[in-house]
């Protein structure tokens, strides 16, 4: 099997389950196991380390999605499988580096303008001195 992303998963990895779909009904309502429940164990897909550790910390040891949204568990089987591959894709897309860039004039004037009125307020919490009050 693979995703979207292009990860090749080892079917060994992957367990299905079907279960009743929940919701209104009687006696005889839904008999059928169309919900869909798809299980990836990451240790055993026989990706890369480095892949397998990002997906790892992301998501977990176990990766999980379920479906109940159609009453055909064909389609089920299709929509949690697509579910689970996007999340697996964006867990295992390696983070972006980080390009330093210089704050903005506009960004360090009004960081500076605000250092500024702060410390006026401050001066102006502090006690007035002896000498500037009573004069020379």
């Amino acid at each position: 099997m693979i995703t979207p992303g292009g990860l090749r998963v080892d079917p060994g990895a992957v367990s299905w389950t079907s279960t009743r779909s929940g919701g209104p009904g009687g006696q005889h309502a839904n008999t059928s196991d169309s919900a869909v429940t798809v299980t990836i164990e990451v240790a055993a897909t026989g990706w890369p380390a480095p892949v397998r550790d990002r997906v790892a910390a992301a998501l977990g040891p176990l990766v999980t999605a379920r479906s109940a949204d159609s009453r055909s568990q064909w389609r089920n089987r299709q929509v949690a499988w697509e579910r689970l591959a996007r999340r697996i894709d964006a867990a295992a897309r390696p983070p972006r580096a980080r390009r330093p860039t210089r704050p903005t004039r506009g960004s360090v004037l009004n960081r500076l303008d605000e250092k500024r009125q702060r410390g006026d307020v401050k001066r102006a919490r502090r006690r007035p001195n002896a000498r500037d009050v009573d004069g020379p």
